[in-house]
């Protein structure tokens, strides 16, 4: 099996599991208890959060553990409004080309009259103008939110002038960011960013699944929306998941400290596959500014071609890849993001995502070119695309 899906989610880091298994066997105490066990799984959370900190250049106690990154996305929108929204406001801006945890709360919130939205779209690069993003800002807008990251294109955008429009419009609106395809690809600098919060997921970083973190700037209130025991300095209550904490702080100071020398090698991996398959198959649009794309990302689109049907090839040639989001690759339609950019139905309905990661090698990328040249030619023959036939192999 060729994986080429790690933007979907990582193997985790044998490093990370050996640090994880005496926490799910041995010290398995609560860490609110106050005995011995529970102290010990006390002390085992804060270092976790320690290292993270570490990590995001940011004060602990500004790090908030949560179930998953879409957890993390929903405290910090939801969060936001019931604590600086009514009077204040209801207003929010996020961008068009959000992951679903950002876009669809956003719907739910404004479908059940808790809030109003504006989405900002971005251009054909996949790039979010922070102008366009300020001139959204309103006297009463509570939030905005704006990937770090795109899960999809691989593209980033310039969150921290973003934010300083944003600031510069209205002081008080909150800014947040999903940074949940950024670590390890980017240096995270939570504060220098300029904005209030920022979420993450242990399992996009060789960590486990079932574990994310929103920051949370110090200052900056938000309301709980898992109340209970007040666990998480009363922002997350439930007992925490001190396994899962723990693989996560190891995780990320591990992708940290390799970032430079990963990022470096993944993006000649990036460009490797990308040269194969465009270098061989006819029409192919490669999707988002190749300049702003964080490493790890090959990001094409294919007219002619159904991307469930590509998937499926691919699949049944040993090779993972996706169409984009993990979470609606699936879907009948075509990307939201593409759509956002513009792109002609006919291509965004043929879109394929490929993320590498450190296990990824030369010879991976070479089958997987192949593959992938094969089952655009197959597919455009059997639906009578008429188009040219690339010849299998060139240019790898």
């Amino acid at each position: 099996m060729i994986y080429l899906d790690h933007a979907a989610t990582t193997p985790v880091d044998p490093i990370v599991r050996s640090a994880m298994l005496p926490y799910i066997s041995e010290h398995f105490g609560n860490p609110s208890s106050v005995h011995a066990a529970g102290r010990t799984a006390r002390n085992a959370i804060d270092e976790a959060r320690d290292r993270l900190a570490q990590v995001l250049h940011c004060m602990h106690r500004e790090i908030v553990f949560t179930g998953s990154g879409s957890e993390a996305d929903n405290l910090a929108l939801r969060g936001a409004l019931e604590r600086h929204g009514g009077t204040a406001g209801t207003h929010i801006v996020v961008s068009a080309i959000e992951h679903d945890a950002v876009l669809e709360t956003a719907r739910r919130l404004e479908e059940t009259g808790m809030a109003t939205v504006t989405v900002v779209g971005c251009d054909s690069a996949c790039r979010v103008d922070p102008d366009a993003v300020a001139a959204a800002v309103r006297d009463d807008t509570v939030l905005v939110s704006v990937m770090l990251v795109n899960n999809e294109t691989g593209v980033g955008q310039d969150v921290g002038a973003i934010a300083a429009a944003v600031k510069r419009r209205n002081a008080v609106t909150l800014v947040h960011t999903d940074a949940v395809q950024a670590l390890g690809r980017l240096r995270v600098d939570a504060s220098a960013l300029g904005v209030d919060m920022l979420s993450l997921s242990a399992h996009k970083v060789y960590g486990p699944k079932g574990t994310g973190a929103l920051w949370v700037r110090h200052g900056v209130h938000i309301g709980a929306q898992v109340t209970g025991g007040g666990q998480e300095r009363n922002r997350r209550s439930g007992t925490e998941n001190v396994a899962g904490i723990v693989g996560f702080g190891i995780a990320a100071a591990l992708v940290e400290a390799r970032r430079d020398a990963e990022t470096s090698r993944q993006a000649a991996l990036c460009r490797r596959l990308e040269q194969a398959v465009v270098g061989a198959v006819p029409s192919v649009v490669v999707t988002g500014d190749a300049r702003h794309r964080a490493a790890g990302f090959v990001s094409l689109a294919f007219p002619g071609v159904r991307t469930d049907l590509l998937l499926t090839v691919l699949d049944s040639a040993g090779v993972c890849a996706s169409g984009g989001s993990a979470c609606a690759s699936g879907a009948p339609t075509p990307s939201h993001v593409l759509q956002a950019m513009g792109l002609d139905p006919g291509a965004a309905g043929g879109a394929l995502r490929c993320t590498v990661g450190a296990a990824t090698t030369d010879a991976d990328i070479d089958a997987a070119a192949r593959a992938v040249i094969r089952a655009v030619a197959q597919l455009r023959d059997s639906a009578g695309a008429g188009l040219r036939q690339p010849e299998v192999g060139a240019n790898l």
